[in-house]
């Protein structure tokens, strides 16, 4: 990861990444609740490898590539493109609250972007058109939009991620402030492996994405059913 940035670019990347951007992404666990109510996940240690496991397993290989490809695509305005990936990612959410999940955080970005007129009215009519609108999708548009490298734009959506996961985990399991920072400092040391991966099965012809994590599908699925909860998924 060589991408430089200016002082704009890494605030805009700052605040894209922020815990306290008003899409939702608090009220989600993708899974990690459930774990925790099956006692797969009971502390620290196992914590660290639910989450290290989810992040090299399962977005390594799906959900980054396909950011790639959906940036690609909005910056060679290939709104065909867009749409098929888009369509193709939210097919791939084996749950109802997976789906769920991206449907609302994607249309929570978008009207965000909307409102705060992050892109010209034009490619905000192009992401309007959009259906279904998914998270990945709308990020990479803004990133595009933004003019924000490539690598730097999908670093910035794993940090999101990640960090999403390790508050849920501190919220969940639970575990102290300090556990969580020390799973986010080891594992942040991991997203140029990730991104890099991302790249190189975007680039592949067809590109390789595995969505293959069946433990991941039947805890999520479980999770829709669980009596007591924090989260949404």
């Amino acid at each position: 990861m060589t991408a430089s940035l200016d002082t704009e670019q890494l605030a805009a990347v700052l605040q894209l990444s922020s815990p306290s951007l008003p899409i939702g992404g608090f009220s989600y666990s993708q899974g990690l609740e459930a774990a925790v109510e099956l006692r797969l996940v009971h502390g620290e240690a196992s914590a660290h490898a639910w989450i290290e496991h989810h992040l090299m397993m399962v977005v390594a290989r799906s959900e980054a590539p396909l950011w790639c490809l959906l940036y690609d695509a909005w910056q060679a305005h290939d709104e065909k493109a867009v749409h098929e990936w888009s369509q193709w990612f939210h097919a791939s959410r084996e749950t109802h609250e997976l789906r769920q999940e991206t449907e609302q955080m994607g249309l929570s970005l978008a009207k965000l972007s909307k409102e705060l007129s992050w892109a010209d009215a034009e490619a905000g009519l192009a992401l309007g058109l959009v259906k279904p609108l998914t998270l990945p999708c709308v990020h990479a548009f803004l990133c595009a939009a933004w003019r924000l490298p490539r690598t730097i734009g999908l670093g910035a959506y794993l940090f999101a991620w990640l960090e999403n996961q390790v508050t849920s985990a501190v919220k969940s399991v639970p575990i102290g402030q300090v556990a969580g920072q020390r799973i986010l400092t080891h594992l942040r040391r991991r997203l140029p492996e990730v991104v890099d991966a991302a790249l190189e099965r975007a680039a592949a012809r067809p590109p390789r994405l595995d969505t293959f994590a069946p433990q991941f599908a039947i805890i999520s699925s479980r999770h829709e059913s669980q009596f007591s909860r924090l989260f949404r998924s």
